[in-house]
């Protein structure tokens, strides 16, 4: 059983709390969820009530996975953590520690994030790079997996980011259904600068997204830049230009991502070979599915498959 303790400081956003401890627990015979604060105290939270963790700082020690919500905690935004909390956090023994939102300045303010790449909501990108100007902080995504440290942008991307730590866990069938149960998509495309407010070039008359479907209806097949504009009746400019906007990323990089979704899917659902894998995926050659699959996910096919396949 993966026990996940869930850090509750004053002013934790009650969206965080909510659906990370709600999806991680329709997963019972997987994941163990325990919800703790600094002497048990009872924590407010940004929704208006007040909540009562059981558990205190003491199950941090030997949890697999520590998360921390999006909060308002005053210490974290002035750059400092109560003592008791700053040691729980850094003496730890959990492989993994993952935020949400501005759950980021509690792990920054822990020393946690020092020369990494980290990522929280867009609004907070000035107070945070002036507070820890050591951590690598990246504003234009929905969330950064830096192996045993996740964080992720505001409040939904605490989502995406769940739903990517039960996928590493147990693949994507299971986040998928999870997915589905809570009504959510098991992928959301692009970073949280499609959501940032400021002006964003707006194209109501005009989408990509005909020339997205017809191209994950042909990823097995050859696709070029001009082919895709084709399908919308846009030259190739106009149609790279609106792309990114509606996606926050280059046709090209949309594409890659969506090959390497349909070669995971392939790897955990068929015995298909690992050439025939990469073909159907749009790839080619093995050889190139798995330099593909290396730079996105870090590791083969055959031993995605034989994790995925096993869990």
């Amino acid at each position: 059983m993966h026990r996940i303790a869930v850090l509750a400081l004053e002013q934790s956003v009650a969206f965080d709390i909510g659906s990370a401890t709600h999806m991680f627990a329709r997963l019972a015979d997987r994941y163990e969820v325990v919800v703790c604060s600094p002497d048990r105290r009872p924590i407010p939270t940004t929704g208006g009530f007040t909540i009562a963790p059981e558990h205190g700082l003491e199950v941090l020690k030997d949890a697999d996975t520590v998360l921390v919500p999006g909060t308002h905690y005053p210490p974290a935004r002035e750059g400092r953590l109560e003592p008791a909390v700053a040691e729980a956090l850094t003496t730890t023994n959990a492989p993994r520690i993952m935020s949400i939102c501005t759950g980021a300045f509690v792990l920054a303010a822990a020393g946690l994030l020092d020369g990494r790449p980290a990522t929280t909501h867009w609004g907070t990108t000035d107070q945070f790079r002036a507070l820890y100007p050591k951590v690598r902080l990246n504003p234009d995504v929905l969330f950064i997996d830096d192996g045993d440290i996740l964080t992720s942008a505001g409040v939904a991307a605490g989502i995406d980011l769940c739903l990517h730590v039960i996928r590493s866990d147990h693949g994507s069938e299971v986040a998928n259904w999870i997915a589905r149960y809570c009504v959510v998509p098991a992928w959301r495309q692009g970073g949280q600068s499609q959501f940032v407010d400021r002006p964003v070039p707006s194209y109501p008359d005009t989408s990509t997204a005909l020339a997205r479907e017809w191209a994950l209806e042909r990823l097995q097949e050859p696709l070029d830049l001009a082919a895709m504009a084709a399908q919308v009746r846009m030259s190739v400019r106009t149609f790279t230009r609106r792309f990114r906007a509606e996606t926050g990323m280059s046709p090209g990089q949309w594409l890659t991502q969506q090959r390497v979704d349909r070669a995971r899917h392939l790897l955990e659902s068929t015995d298909l070979p690992i050439d025939q894998v990469a073909r159907h995926a749009g790839f080619g050659t093995g050889a190139a599915l798995r330099q593909q699959l290396a730079a996105s996910i870090g590791v083969s096919p055959s031993a995605y498959r034989q994790t995925f396949r096993s869990a």
